[in-house]
Order: structure tokens, then C-alpha cells, then sequence
């Protein structure tokens, strides 16, 4: 997993290779939905690109933050899974959104909760 520091939020990716990771970046404006408004989504595609554009002149890290009490899927798995979700689109509410948790679900499954 790799911690990307971009002013006060973290930008997680999984690196794959070859200078390459797997993201999830947002796209299109933010819009409300639910009944009461109260819920403002946002649509993200997964996106595989350069480490280096992803990253740009931001500080960024290796951070296998849960190896520590979690087993990784192994390599392959992970990348296999990770490209097959290469372009989807999720919607994610931007004050529940947990910006590390894609690539965690990919590295380790659904050991961490």
C-alpha cells in the first residue's frame, strides 16, 4: 500500500509494478442524495497510472499498515483482483468516506474491518 500525503488528506494507492498503481480517484461534482439531503456522493473510478503522476511532487510512502496483525492476499491475487476493477465506478459518501479502505480490502480482504 502506498500513503500519499496531499495537504491534510492521504490519497492511498496499491502498487503493482513497474512504477504503476491502482487508485481510486473522484470524478464528475459531488452531488446530494437521500431523502433528507443530507448526503453529499461522489462518484470515483479505479484508475491504474504512474506512481510518479498519481503522486506528483507529494510526499508518499510504503504503508502495509495491517501486516502487522493481518495476512496479505497473496501478490498475485491482489494484482489480479486489483486490474480487474481497472475503470469501474462506486459512489462513496464524502463524510463516510474512508479513503484507505479499496486497497486495504484488496491487500488483506476482509481481514480488517
Amino acid at each position: 500500500l502506498i500513503e500519499i500525503k496531499q495537504g491534510h488528506y492521504d490519497h492511498w494507492a496499491l502498487y503493482v509494478g513497474d512504477g504503476y498503481v491502482i487508485h481510486v480517484t473522484p470524478v464528475g461534482d459531488p452531488s446530494l442524495s437521500g431523502s433528507s439531503s443530507t448526503t453529499l456522493m461522489r462518484k470515483a473510478r479505479v484508475k491504474k497510472e504512474l506512481l510518479k503522476e498519481v503522486a506528483g511532487n507529494d510526499a508518499w510512502a510504503v504503508n502495509n499498515k495491517y501486516d502487522c496483525r493481518c495476512t496479505p492476499v497473496p501478490v498475485g491475487e491482489i494484482i489480479w483482483r486489483a486490474e480487474g476493477c481497472i475503470g469501474k465506478e462506486m459512489a462513496y459518501d464524502v463524510f463516510d468516506f474512508k479513503a484507505d479502505d479499496f486497497v486495504t480490502k484488496l491487500r488483506y480482504g476482509d481481514q480488517v474491518s
